[in-house]
């Protein structure tokens, strides 16, 4: 009898120890963006609490906090750092490109493999991503898995961005911090801050303090849309502390995203003219202004002072932010206001420069050099290249374009006009980044630019010889804020069609498709849901989402 009871104890133990974890369905992994490749095996690897995560460098330091904190909240365990092996390892692949990974994931270990901190941290996001929360048909006790899988990624592009208008509505750090967290589980990798415009100044700059004390407050806003000639009847204001920023700056760098500030020069200027009349060529003391859209006075750029002011600004920008991009803007300058000045007409004719365009372009050459000399690079929009991309607008149709040529060292954000034009500079050796406008800005409604329409853009312009590819850095999508004062406005705009665009950046031309993009979205705007964010739902159903319902 005992002998009985030995052997029925000696079954239930090899049973129990030959327990297997759930086999995943294919259709049960939904990744965004897309990988590159993914192999699925069976059965999948449990957290529990007590395992340890192996680093050996401080280039896995941010993914191994990150995966360790993300654990802890999801399970309550509290996994172990280790130098030795442990039951997540993190791995050196000399073999890899910047940002790429492996993740190699069996019932026994998950195993990391990359070849710096970004291929690192975005193995750990993929993880984020696979782990699920099933209950055990043995025990029924939770279970915390990862599927068996092996996986190998890598960006299609090395620009993901996403930009936040902040200069018409403040938004705060928390919520700039909440945007971020959401970038880097897509591997989106540059936070493009619009921070000037004529809107509010939110950057504090120390040396000239009347750029917060009055450049970042007004007295009113206008609602709705352009020229509806209603206000909402309420101040608005604000604007970051260089310790803000820092800290922000910081938080981004945590998740491999770099913070790229855009400073608005030479138009766009209204909010800085306000606080300083003497920065603009008009001469004339203004508000900031309650209206968005076009606004025409412009730095006076023939004055020494205003150029000291330029650089005295931008110096202290090179300080809060180290990224080797700095955005100038440079878009929709009026030139009415410097035709109209004698001075400044005087000071084109004594240096033969013949156009209004031609004069934007010294400016912008001359501070182009002054950024390359702080080790940094200059960044503008479209226009800084001397075409004229709006003669649909009255006040513009009769521009004459420069016969000036760029600085070469420039990066041009194309936005507006024929994509010949980015054909062109490519092929000119510029780096370019593509936003077009009527594809990527998230201020246009979802009608404008549906899910499916986001999803099938390409940056590279179609005709654009392969020779030239590499010149395209890749895309931006546009948050600008003149129609969504709150939050939830913003939310709303953004979400889900920053998941498109982060796809767009990352996954290859032939691993995309909408259908199951639209499956994977499902488990994401769940991620959206529970953490309270707002987003757009499409009533439209795809095929793929019926089969899955």
């Amino acid at each position: 009898m005992k002998l009985k009871a030995c052997c029925l104890i000696l079954v239930l133990t090899v049973l129990s120890c030959t327990e297997k974890n759930k086999t995943f369905s294919a259709s049960e992994i939904s990744i965004l963006p897309k990988p590159v490749s993914l192999v699925l095996a069976e059965e999948s690897f449990a957290f529990k609490d007590g395992l340890t995560i192996s680093t050996t460098s401080k280039e896995q330091q941010n993914a191994s906090n990150d995966l360790k904190s993300f654990i802890n909240q999801e399970t309550g365990f509290n996994l172990e750092l280790t130098e030795n092996s442990g039951s997540v390892n993190f791995e050196k692949a000399d073999n890899l490109e910047p940002e790429a990974y492996e993740l190699i994931a069996t019932p026994k270990n998950i195993t990391i493999k990359a070849n710096d901190d970004a291929g690192y941290f975005y193995g750990v996001q993929t993880l984020k991503q696979l782990f699920s929360k099933e209950v055990s048909e043995e025990t029924k006790e939770p279970q915390y898995l990862v599927p068996s899988v092996t996986i190998k990624d890598n960006p299609r592009f090395k620009w993901r961005a996403y930009m936040l208008d902040e200069s018409r509505y403040f938004h705060g750090e928390e919520f700039v911090k909440q945007m971020l967290d959401q970038m880097a589980l897509l591997k989106m990798n540059v936070f493009h801050w619009h921070l000037v415009d004529d809107a509010g100044w939110r950057i504090e700059i120390k040396k000239y303090p009347l750029l917060t004390e009055v450049g970042a407050f007004r007295s009113d806003s206008e609602i709705e849309t352009w020229k509806s000639g209603k206000t909402s009847g309420e101040p608005h204001g604000g604007f970051y502390t260089q310790e803000q920023i820092k800290n922000i700056v910081a938080y981004a760098a945590e998740r491999n995203i770099t913070v790229v500030p855009e400073i608005e020069m030479p138009g766009h200027s209204s909010a800085a003219i306000a606080a300083y009349t003497w920065l603009g060529t008009a001469g004339v003391d203004i508000d900031v202004p309650v209206k968005f859209g076009r606004l025409y006075d412009n730095y006076d750029v023939t004055k020494p002072e205003v150029i000291q002011f330029i650089k005295d600004v931008l110096l202290e920008v090179f300080e809060l932010f180290p990224s080797e991009v700095i955005h100038i803007g440079g878009d929709e300058v009026g030139y009415k206001v410097w035709e109209e000045s004698k001075h400044v007409q005087k000071y084109m004719k004594e240096n033969n420069i013949n156009t209004p365009a031609d004069l934007q372009i010294q400016f912008t050459n001359n501070i182009s050099k002054f950024i390359e000399e702080h080790g940094r690079r200059m960044m503008g929009w479209n226009e800084i290249m001397g075409k004229n991309i709006h003669k649909g607008f009255e006040e513009k149709k009769d521009d004459k374009e420069a016969e000036t040529e760029l600085a070469k060292n420039v990066v041009v954000h194309f936005w507006k006009g024929d994509l010949a034009l980015a054909q062109d500079a490519a092929k000119k050796g510029y780096g370019i980044v593509n936003s077009l406008h009527s594809n990527t800005y998230l201020d246009y409604s979802h009608e404008n630019i549906p899910l499916e329409k986001a999803y099938s853009f390409d940056p590279i312009p179609e005709g654009l010889e392969e020779q030239y590819h590499e010149n395209i850095y890749g895309l931006g999508c546009q948050m600008w804020s003149e129609w969504t004062p709150t939050h939830s406005d913003v939310e709303r705009q953004t979400f889900p069609r920053i998941a498109a665009y982060a796809e767009v950046g990352w996954t290859p031309l032939e691993n995309k498709d909408f259908e199951s993009f639209k499956v994977a979205l499902k488990k994401m705007q769940k991620h959206w849901k529970n953490l309270g964010i707002n987003y757009y739902e499409d009533n439209a159903k795809t095929e793929a989402e019926s089969q899955v319902q």
